[in-house]
């Protein structure tokens, strides 16, 4: 039977259980939240990025959620700097020019900070005088550091990086830090 764990993965923590850095590191990994022999993270969520991660002991099902070839759908809870305009929200929906190429069409739309979100550490860093603003990603593929390169490309650095869905699975009902079988 395939072991599917959904993580809530917070800030400042690597999407692997061991970290092949430096002697002196002290960069927290997977091995502190979770203990369940034989199972990895199905892709990657940066360091300094936070929620859903999916880990499984099926290679095959790694792979589908993984590989840009399945295309399965991420949605992303993003903070930006600034205010989106209907002009900025409609060329992330077109797809923008990475240095990588042009992205493929994703779902955008302005939401309200979502509810029940618990405080990041350390905090994001405001500025008084710049004004923010939450917007929903979904994307269907998976290139490094996508969404930061979206936002970025349309003049709205992204503040605080949330992914809230991978398919069918989601961080609802799960606490920041914490895990639960699928």
């Amino acid at each position: 039977m395939t072991n599917i764990i959904l993580f809530n993965k917070p800030f400042n923590v690597l999407s692997q259980f061991t970290d092949k850095g430096t002697q002196d590191s002290a960069r927290k990994t997977l091995s502190e939240f979770i203990d369940v022999p034989g199972v990895y993270a199905a892709g990657r969520l940066d360091k300094d990025s936070e929620g859903l991660l999916v880990l499984t002991d099926n290679g095959k099902l790694q792979n589908r959620i993984a590989s840009p070839k399945f295309r399965t759908e991420k949605t992303y809870w993003v903070q930006v700097e600034g205010t989106a305009t209907d002009k900025e929200i409609n060329a992330l929906r077109t797809g923008v020019t990475l240095k990588d190429g042009d992205t493929a069409p994703a779902q955008v739309r302005a939401i309200d900070e979502p509810a029940n979100l618990w405080p990041r550490t350390p905090p994001v860093r405001f500025r008084k005088s710049v004004p923010d603003c939450w917007l929903e990603i979904t994307l269907s593929e998976g290139r490094n550091r996508q969404v930061r390169r979206m936002t970025a490309a349309v003049g709205l650095p992204t503040l605080r990086l949330i992914r809230y869905r991978v398919g069918d699975w989601t961080i609802d009902g799960i606490e920041n830090g914490h895990w639960r079988q699928a």
